[in-house]
């Protein structure tokens, strides 16, 4: 074993036609971000405003990228091989740090994030540059440009430790955005130019597994929240019922994706000739909006289960509204990538939400969550009647064509 190539391939084997299965050390690895999810809908709880609603979408982009960049490596990697494994470990002890410090990453944890963050970046590209040196030439220099890209960004994260306020917010803002617009650039390198779908190839149905596995978490996420939150409550008509409504948009919220989009989606990547793109199109980018979704829905749930009574305000009601509409959007764009037009059902669901705008004036959060829940049953439901009675939309054909996409 060399200390700067392997000696042996630490890939996957791939066989045609047949699907690599998410193993157990992956899901091990995504335990850290059940915790993740539940610190940052604390965090965006307790600091409900612009600012705290900034800061934490800045962090929630941050854990989203530390964690699917991970889902790409391990597309490629073996995670049954010893080494992967213990690389995977030392990311979860990254991740774990990184989540603890959500909190207080504006305050005096602001180190341990960047820190965490910045190297969970470095060990995952330098694995895979040792990984794929002598295995996967082109794959190789695909992370040796990502990895250019990284430590670039590296003094803007540990920069901000250094100042307070708006300036670190700049800072890891900056940093954030760089990383998100990079696939855009395709990884762009003066002399090692840019990253190609050619130089590797992506396992479609595992890369679709994985991301509907971080979506279960998420969705988890808002169930333990609900139980823990109604385990300390009055079990009053009342509560009970915010419990229930809670429980009810959960399921639905589900249903919207997994009914018919994860399906539909695994079988178009698996069939694509370009799964790059979709995998960064779809995957990498707009499961951002469903996760962030289900984020500030699970923050609603939990503000109306302490204040189901009373009427909210613009606060409370951007944000029984907000989450919900961004799953929506997230899911129809998504499954636009697969279809010739977007989802007629998320389409009036979207408008209906826009519509109980106005009942904030005249009913109770409760009120309003209700109206959220029947919104989304209303959306799995269409959606589920229209694939039974054969109304579903066909995937659109895609002419073949030479595209990039982020690693």
């Amino acid at each position: 074993m060399s200390a700067f190539a392997a000696s042996v391939s630490h890939l996957r084997v791939r066989r045609g036609g047949e699907h690599s299965r998410v193993t157990f050390i992956e899901l091990f690895f995504d335990l850290v971000f059940v915790f993740a999810v539940t610190q940052l809908s604390h965090g965006l709880l307790t600091h409900l405003t612009p600012l705290g609603a900034l800061q934490t979408l800045l962090l929630m982009v941050a854990v989203w990228w530390a964690w699917i960049d991970t889902a790409w490596i391990t597309n490629w990697l073996d995670p049954d091989k010893a080494p992967v494994r213990l690389l995977l470990f030392a990311l979860m002890l990254g991740g774990l740090v990184l989540s603890a410090a959500i909190p207080k990453a504006f305050e005096d944890r602001a180190l341990a994030v960047a820190l965490a963050y910045v190297l969970m970046q470095a060990a995952r590209n330098l694995f895979m540059l040792w990984a794929l040196r002598h295995h996967d030439r082109g794959n190789f220099r695909n992370f040796l440009r990502i990895t250019i890209w990284h430590v670039s960004l590296a003094p803007l994260w540990l920069g901000g430790c250094f100042v307070d306020g708006a300036d670190r917010l700049l800072l890891w803002a900056l940093a954030v955005g760089a990383e998100t617009i990079a696939p855009m650039f395709y990884f762009w390198v003066p002399w090692l130019g840019r990253s190609t779908t050619t130089d590797w190839t992506v396992e479609g149905a595992h890369m679709a597994e994985r991301c509907g596995l971080f979506v279960i978490i998420a969705l988890g996420e808002s169930i333990l929240i609900t139980g823990a939150t109604v385990a300390d409550l009055a079990w009053t008509a009342e509560n009970v019922a915010a419990f229930v409504v809670a429980f009810v948009g959960s399921v639905a919220m589900w249903a919207v994706y997994f009914n018919i989009g994860a399906e539909r989606g695994s079988r178009m990547i698996a069939a694509s000739d370009d799964p790059g793109r979709i995998a960064r199109s779809g995957y990498t980018y707009l499961h951002i909006l469903t996760v962030a979704g289900i984020i500030v829905a699970a923050v609603g749930d939990e503000m109306v289960l302490h204040h189901p009574s009373g009427h909210p305000g613009a606060r409370e009601l951007a944000v029984l509204l907000g989450g919900p509409a961004l799953y929506l959007t997230g899911n129809a764009l998504f499954k636009r990538l697969s279809a010739p037009y977007l989802p007629l059902s998320h389409l009036v669901g979207l408008g209906l939400l826009v519509l109980l705008i106005p009942a904030a004036a005249v009913t109770t959060p409760l009120g309003i969550a209700a109206g959220v829940a029947i919104v989304l049953i209303v959306v799995a439901s269409w959606e589920w009647w229209s694939l039974r009675t054969g109304q579903a939309p066909r995937p659109a054909k895609r002419k073949s064509r030479r595209s990039n996409a982020r690693s």
